[in-house]
């Protein structure tokens, strides 16, 4: 049985720094394409950032502009999304996904095949 758990999800003031692990078990994600999502207020089910299986590529959400990182440890079979510089509408709910994405762009929530119950983000002074 497949199974993401997201961890690090807290209040953080504006400007501070979050980082969020997802956690799998019963799939190898070496092997797979690997993403974070988020819902926010205004966006339900915005990709944050992939990497996919398909060439290795990263992709970020426009939105990003370089505040966030997207990692990954193979040997743990963790990964994980270093946020900077977050702001007010960075608030939401985060959600890890994984699948085998047949192509390169990934930030699709609805492509993957497995996702995480999602981690509270909350960006407030």
């Amino acid at each position: 049985q497949v199974q993401l758990v997201e961890s690090g999800g807290d209040l953080v003031q504006p400007g501070g720094s979050l980082k969020l692990s997802c956690a799998a078990s019963g799939v190898p994600l070496e092997s797979y394409t690997i993403g974070w999502f988020r819902q926010t207020s205004e966006k339900e089910r915005e990709g944050v950032s992939c990497i996919s299986n398909h060439d290795g590529s990263t992709y970020y959400g426009t939105f990003v502009k370089g505040r966030f990182t997207i990692s990954r440890d193979d040997d743990k079979n963790t990964f994980y999304l270093q946020m900077t510089s977050l702001r007010p509408d960075d608030t939401g709910v985060y959600f890890c996904a994984t699948g085998t994405y047949g192509t390169s762009w990934c930030l699709n929530y609805y492509g993957m095949d497995y996702r995480g119950k999602g981690t509270l983000v909350t960006v407030s002074s």
